[in-house]
Order: C-alpha cells, then structure tokens, then sequence
C-alpha cells in the first residue's frame, strides 16, 4: 500500500519549513512481521463481479473454529503480526466476529474491519463502534447505478452509503475501498467529492488485480492512459488535503493511499519531482526505504480454511495451512521458490522489471499479474503503465525488451506542471 497522503505531508512540510521534516525509515523485511488480511469467513450476502475469493451466500465447510481461531492468534503475536483486518466474504455473517476481535484487541493487535456495509443498520453500527475498531473500510465501486451493478444487489450503494454515515455519527474510523476498472473509472471523481461530503477518513484506490472474479474480467482492465490520469486528479486531491494539513495542523487528517500496482510509487516521484524538483531525492530516499510490494514479506493473508497465501490476490497458491503448521514457520520457510523470490531484494523478475531505474521503489510489482498472464512468476507485470522512457530504458533496449510494441501506453512524464480538472459531481 502506497501511502501518498503520507508523503504528500512532508513534502508540504518541506515547502513550508525549507528542509525535509524527516530520515527515511527502516526498509518493511526488517519490520518484526507482515499485516494479516484474515478472510474469516468466505460466506458474503453479495456476488461482487470482482471478487477475489468468489464468495456466495451460502455456508463453506472447514472453516477454522473459534478455538482454532485463537490458537492462531497466540501464533500471530509471537511472529510480531501487528495488524489484524478481519475480512471475508463479509466479516459481519460470522457469528462469532466481535468476540474475535475483543480477543485481538485484548492482545494489543491493530484491529480493521472490511466490509461491503450492507448489514450494517443503526443497531449494528452501535455495536462496531462499541467494538471500538481502529478502522473499517467499506467497498463502494462508483455511484449507485455502477455500484450496484458491480455488486449485484439493487440498493447496495444506499445500503453501504447509510452504513458509512451510521457509522460517523458513532465516531468510528472509516474508509472507502474503490478498484478502478474501466467499467467504473467514469464515477472516480465524483467518489473523490463524495468522500468530501461525507467526511470519510481515507480513501483506497486499487488497481485491478489478477484473481478470482477479477480475474475472469481482467480482459476489462483499465487502460493505461485512464489510470494515469485518475492517479494525477488522485494526487491533486490529496495534496490540496496535505496543505491544509499541514497549515491548520489537522490532529486526524484525511488518508489517500494506493494498492495492487507498485508503480504508483515511480509515478508519485515523477509528479512531485515535476512540481518541487529540489524535494524529489528525499522522497525518493523515502520510498526505496518504503521498498514497494509487499506480498510475501509485509502483508500476509490466512484464507478461511486456514491456508496461508502471500496475499490476497494468490489464493490460488498454497504455503501451508496453520491446523498441520505454525504461521510464524509457514511465513519464514524460503524453500517454497515463491517466498524465496519475494523476499529477495532485489526479487529476481526479468524483462522491463529487470531493467527498471525504479525496482528499488516498486519491487517488481505485482507478481500474482505475470503468473496470471505469462504462467511465469518472474516474467515483467503486465499491468504496468509507465513508459520505456520513464523507467530508463534506452531505445536498444526498449527494441529489445518489446519487439511488438506496447499498447495502452500515454506520454512520458511532463517536465511542466499539469492538472486535471475534477469532473462535475455525479448526483448518486
């Protein structure tokens, strides 16, 4: 998860105070242990079309008990887990969920909630903010016709729409979570201003990413060139948030952040480096120490029947499952040749990635797209948008690597700066 808001503040501080507000970080293979997305449950009462674990509304078999459950927890707190997201399917149809997450939060772990937020009534929205969750993010994929298609379910975006103001006026944390696709890239602005609107604390911007059902639709992809400039109006957006930020000094400031395209880190560079040339080294220092994607190292995921993936995105690939296996010994085993690959620094990827001036920020990208698209986990991701040019490849080697070309592909970078405008807001 690139964290734009995060950056955009200090290079904001920069402009205001004259000197970078502060060193790079530690690189995340040094951090004590990866985030946990936990799919609690695979049961959810919708069929999202881009749904990774291709859930239904129905019980799955062999689901970890609650006692199993916490024997893995106890497991997860020796590993140095520091964040727990509970997620599904839909988190909310497991009976259970609440005295799961008191456990977790009795064991000082960082507790999420991902949710759809079509359960979430007034009552259900006392009860989350009694739970005293850190954070919890709802899915919204575009306005309420695009939404509601995506989900499948007529009166989804109304129901998750209610939910996010219920939960507001609890005072809990929370979050919009939007996959741009080109079947929903029309309503991005307008979610920008409703996020406004409503007052949301953060938004998630993820690309499109090879599994599940999203998967099945990967031939809709966005293409190269919507991506590039919703990512610019995305950073507009924020910066504007990170002036006043740091102008008023806003205790709880709103958070944009990216996923499932590591690129965005070489894209954020070059939009600052654009704009504040004599800021763009600290940043760039900032996000080698960052170190791109984290699948495998800095996020991990424990599915439903308790097997263990490297992320979300490969459920399809198996490292062990925590009834026969420890997490903390799944999660440090190197002899599986994916786990070894991923912690490697740098990763061992061929092609343009290879080649790339910016491996050390993205780390190779998205691993889960190649295996998808090439059936090699080292071939070049697919779904990156940046051109030779940007990536420092001479023309021989641009001639070498792409024979055929690239499609999709928009202009450089601008050496000047250029805004796009936001659209006008989309009544929902």
């Amino acid at each position: 998860m690139l964290r734009i808001s995060q950056y955009l503040r200090e290079v904001a501080r920069a402009e205001q105070d004259g000197h970078y507000p502060s060193p790079p970080g530690r690189r995340r293979a040094q951090a004590p242990g990866p985030v946990l997305i936990w799919n609690l449950t695979r049961r959810c009462n919708l069929t999202c079309k881009h749904c990774y674990a291709l859930s239904a509304d129905h019980d799955y078999p062999g689901e970890l008990s609650f006692a199993e459950v916490c024997t893995v927890m106890d497991d997860l707190k020796l590993a140095g887990v520091p964040v727990l997201i509970l997620s599904g399917g839909e988190p909310l149809l497991r009976p259970d969920l609440f005295e799961i997450a008191s456990r977790a939060q009795a064991m000082g772990f960082y507790t999420a909630l991902s949710t759809n937020g079509t359960l979430i009534d007034a009552a259900m929205a006392e009860r989350i903010a009694q739970q005293n969750f850190d954070y919890v993010g709802i899915s919204i994929d575009g306005l309420r016709e695009t939404h509601d298609r995506f989900r499948r379910l007529a009166g989804a975006f109304d129901a998750s729409l209610a939910a996010l103001r219920l939960l507001r006026e609890n005072g809990v944390r929370t979050g919009l979570r939007y996959t741009f696709t080109d079947l929903n890239q029309q309503d991005f602005p307008a979610l920008l201003e409703l996020m406004h609107a409503e007052r949301v604390d953060k938004f998630y911007f993820s690309h499109l990413n090879y599994a599940g059902r999203g998967n099945i639709h990967r031939g809709r992809d966005a293409h190269f060139k919507a991506t590039r400039a919703a990512l610019e109006l995305l950073f507009e957006t924020a910066w504007r948030d990170a002036q006043e930020d740091v102008r008023t000094g806003t205790p709880q400031p709103r958070d944009y952040v990216t996923g499932n395209n590591d690129a965005d880190a070489a894209y954020l560079l070059a939009w600052v480096g654009a704009r504040w040339p004599q800021w763009a080294g600290d940043l760039r220092r900032r996000l080698v120490a960052w170190g791109g994607n984290a699948s495998g190292v800095g996020v991990a995921n424990i599915d439903n029947l308790g097997e263990v993936h490297p992320d979300t995105m490969w459920w399809h690939y198996r490292l062990g499952n925590v009834r026969q296996r420890p997490f903390s010994a799944i999660w440090q085993d190197r002899s599986d040749p994916l786990m070894d690959g991923l912690k490697a620094r740098p990763r061992p990827v061929k092609g343009r990635c290879a080649e790339c001036l910016h491996l050390a920020l993205c780390g190779g990208n998205t691993r889960v797209r190649a295996q998808q698209t090439r059936g090699d986990l080292w071939a070049e991701d697919p779904g990156c948008y940046l051109e030779d040019l940007e990536i420092g490849l001479s023309a021989e080697a641009s001639a070498r690597l792409n024979p055929e070309g690239r499609d999709g592909q928009a202009q450089p970078f601008r050496a000047q700066r250029r805004s796009i405008p936001i659209a006008e807001k989309q009544e929902p």
